[in-house]
């Protein structure tokens, strides 16, 4: 499908651009994962945070969810465990199924970097103008809904 817009403003061109933008973001994000303690890799990270969306997820669910292969994915949760971050557990539905659950230390330590990510991006944006608050808001919602599977023009809204 093509891309509605004017021709000056060709994805092309603005890709180097939003990539070195995109760049301090994520820079700026991944600094509060470094003071976490445990120190996680960002697989761990998100293992955690996918188990934390879906409690009770087996470990197939959590290979596919993080694109790894199963036994990867035990050896992860065996390391994750270890570290009094995760524990499985019988599924209430089926004793032959084992589902993973976060531990109060692993819950503890993502509100803690949640709360890091919330202060460190506080401190940026209040270096910025209201109105380019409003525009990265409004930039980064759009980038979002694009990226989206299937996201393209047929959320946007038609032009005037």
């Amino acid at each position: 499908m093509e891309r509605a817009g004017p021709p000056d403003d060709a994805a092309g061109d603005l890709a180097p651009r939003v990539t070195a933008a995109a760049e301090a973001v994520v820079s700026t994000w991944t600094q509060a994962t470094r003071t976490a303690s445990p120190r996680l890799s960002a697989l761990q990270l998100e293992a955690l945070l996918i188990v934390r969306r879906w409690p009770g997820i087996n470990l197939t669910g959590l290979a596919e969810e993080v694109g790894a292969a199963p036994p990867a994915v035990s050896r992860l949760c065996d390391r994750l465990e270890a570290a009094g971050l995760l524990r499985r557990e019988p599924a209430p539905t089926s004793r032959r199924e084992i589902g993973l659950v976060l531990t109060l230390q692993a819950n503890e330590l993502i509100d803690a970097l949640f709360a890091r990510r919330h202060e460190m991006f506080a401190a940026v944006l209040g270096r910025m103008r209201p109105a380019e608050r409003r525009q990265l808001l409004s930039g980064l919602l759009a980038f979002a809904r694009a990226a989206r599977p299937g996201g393209d023009d047929a959320d946007r809204e038609a032009p005037d």
